[in-house]
């Protein structure tokens, strides 16, 4: 499989390039207001242990009252300071199905009504315990018009770190929403996290096996543990700190990774970061383009090819 010039992976810049006839397409990140079935006590109350929402959303965005001004305010920044042409309506903090699906269905056409001509795609970050038939089936109805994914959390494959970090769902569910979407035209989008210090670096490169098993999954979200404030994890952080992944080592982690994912999946992110005011560790004093550079370049220079060392 050829990859984009430079890339030694499927990235996601390269795949919408190309899905899109070149047009330059941007996401643009909304708040629902929705909360979470492991904050509201129907499964848990605090959330994941590394846990704060805010720390994985813009600042802008959690400033923004309205659900018109977040899409027609985040379309201006991204035609401002990325020269975006279309765009990708992501509804991403908390469990963005977590709701009568009436409700869904409001807030999906609300967002979908700004500017439609220049939105391409509707992406749902949710929770595996949050996705059933009748929600599957209103994300369904948007696709003769929007290319739409949904975004599931994974975490790890381990039931062990699961119940520790208090994710309130086990893997077998991660698994039945898998099955629930097998048939479905929506697209997947998965999302990992590495480096909880109870996990080896062998067992995290299981997580390959795991992915590679499901055909459904399209896309997958690679997230370094970072330690934020407001969180479970950032108390225990700060009176006894733990082992994080450096920069270096961590692309020496993606470097081993990466051979072992499947070709075809879409790696939109490798790494996390959330906003310096809430983030405790691991800081690596770079920009975000610096540590894309980084690791972009480290793949280059070690030849590293994603797929190479998969084995169907």
């Amino acid at each position: 499989m050829d990859f984009a010039i430079g890339k030694g992976y499927n990235a996601y810049g390269a795949y919408l390039k190309d899905k899109y006839q070149g047009q330059r397409v941007y996401k643009v990140i909304v708040d629902g207001n929705f909360t979470c079935p492991n904050r509201d006590g129907s499964k848990g109350f605090g959330g994941c242990t590394y846990c704060n929402v805010d720390s994985f959303t813009p600042e802008l965005s959690r400033k923004l009252p309205s659900m018109k001004e977040q899409v027609a305010q985040g379309m201006a920044r991204a035609r401002a300071n990325y020269r975006a042409e279309k765009f990708i309506i992501y509804f991403q903090p908390n469990t963005n199905t977590y709701a009568p699906v009436h409700y869904l269905k409001a807030m999906y056409d609300e967002a979908l009504s700004i500017n439609t001509e220049d939105i391409l795609g509707l992406s749902v970050g949710t929770r595996p315990d949050c996705i059933d038939a009748e929600k599957i089936k209103l994300l369904e109805s948007y696709t003769d018009r929007f290319d739409v994914d949904i975004e599931m959390g994974m975490e790890s494959i381990y039931d062990d770190t699961l119940i520790k970090i208090n994710r309130g769902c086990l893997h077998a569910e991660f698994e039945q929403a898998l099955d629930l979407l097998v048939d479905s035209n929506l697209e997947v989008c998965i999302h990992t996290i590495f480096g909880f210090p109870w996990e080896t670096k062998e067992m995290m490169l299981k997580y390959a096996d795991e992915i590679n098993r499901f055909e459904k999954i399209k896309f997958v979200k690679f997230h370094h543990l970072h330690i934020v404030e407001g969180s479970v994890m950032g108390v225990k952080y700060k009176r006894e700190p733990f082992e994080l992944f450096t920069i270096e080592a961590y692309a020496d982690f993606l470097c081993e990774l990466i051979p072992l994912i499947r070709p075809d999946i879409v790696i939109q992110r490798l790494f996390g970061l959330s906003d310096l005011d809430l983030l405790i560790a691991p800081n690596w004093g770079l920009k975000k383009s610096e540590i894309q550079h980084y690791f972009d370049k480290t793949i280059q220079d070690r030849n590293i090819v994603q797929g190479s060392k998969y084995l169907k």
